[in-house]
Formats: C-alpha cells, sequence, structure tokens
C-alpha cells in the first residue's frame, strides 16, 4: 500500500493543495497527518484528497473544536496523539506530533509518524521499527516545503519537495 504522511502546514494553503495533488498523483491508500494544520481555512484543501485521512492535532492548533468538526468530513480518524491506525494490509502505525509522545507507547506498531521539529528524517528504533518525520508542508521555518510516502510492503520511505519540478 502506498501511504502519504505530512505534517506542520500551519496554514500554508498553497502547500497543502500541493500536497493533496501529489498525493493523489501517486494514487496513495491513505494520507496520515503528524500535526499543526492550525486552523479551520486549513480543511477545505483537504476535502480533495482521493483516500482516506487519518491524523493527530499537534501543539499548535488554534481550534481544535472547530478543526474536529471540519475533519470530520475528511478523516476517518483524527485525534489527539497518539493515534493508532492499522491499514488493511496489517501494517499498523502510530501517530504523535512530537517523538517524545511515543515514550511509553506499550502498543504494538511498525511505523511511527511525527512533525514538529520541521525537519525531515527517517529512522529505526532499538526495536527496528521505522520512524518517520515527513518535514514542515508549510515551508514557513526552512523554505522547503516536503512530505514524504511510504510503501508498506517493503517499507521503503520517499522524502518529497513539493518546490521542485515533480516534487522531487
Amino acid at each position: 500500500m502506498r501511504v502519504g504522511i505530512f505534517a506542520d502546514s500551519h496554514d500554508h494553503l498553497d502547500n497543502i493543495r500541493l500536497a493533496v495533488e501529489r498525493f493523489n498523483k501517486e494514487q496513495c491508500d491513505y494520507v496520515l497527518f503528524a500535526g499543526d494544520l492550525i486552523s479551520t481555512i486549513a480543511v477545505p484543501p483537504l476535502r480533495s484528497l482521493n483516500c482516506p485521512l487519518v491524523g493527530c492535532f499537534g501543539d499548535n492548533e488554534g481550534n481544535k473544536p472547530g478543526l474536529r468538526s471540519g475533519l470530520s468530513i475528511v478523516s476517518t480518524l483524527f485525534g489527539d496523539p497518539p493515534v493508532f491506525f492499522g491499514t488493511d494490509d496489517g501494517t499498523k502505525f502510530v501517530l504523535t506530533h512530537m517523538e517524545r509522545q511515543l515514550r511509553g507507547v506499550i502498543e504494538p506498531f511498525d511505523i511511527a509518524v511525527y512533525g514538529h521539529t520541521h525537519k525531515p528524517r527517517i529512522g529505526r528504533d532499538a526495536q527496528g521499527r521505522l520512524h518517520i518525520n515527513p518535514g514542515e508542508t508549510g515551508g514557513w521555518s526552512f523554505g522547503r516545503p516536503t512530505i514524504a510516502m511510504v510503501e508498506t510492503s517493503s517499507f521503503k520511505v520517499e522524502i518529497i519537495n513539493l518546490r521542485e519540478p515533480d516534487g522531487d
């Protein structure tokens, strides 16, 4: 399965639209979000996704009740971290906004997704589980808006720069 991942969009509507376009172009089976949409103006572009959205809140959400309401239209599961999600092929994800929110997680998972640092990172923990930070979709901090894609059959991860031709 192809899973798109993004985080830290911080209301950058143009980059959210670019991310949605790329997720649809890549024919993602799911899209996962690791926090910091910020406000309800970020929800309408997500309505164009061609697959289910699953996500967690970050530490800068300005209107959680409004986001919760708007996201109920476009997402199948969205809540406070950690959020646990399993794909149809059995891959188990845990979503948090900050990597430190993984401390004490005892539920089994294959892939951890987090954001907050605004810097893309792919790594593995001591148990060999994949950790993915897609970087910042907003691009406000470092000027490099990014998303990630993961293939659940191979656990191959790709970081995609949204502002480069073809996003590569």
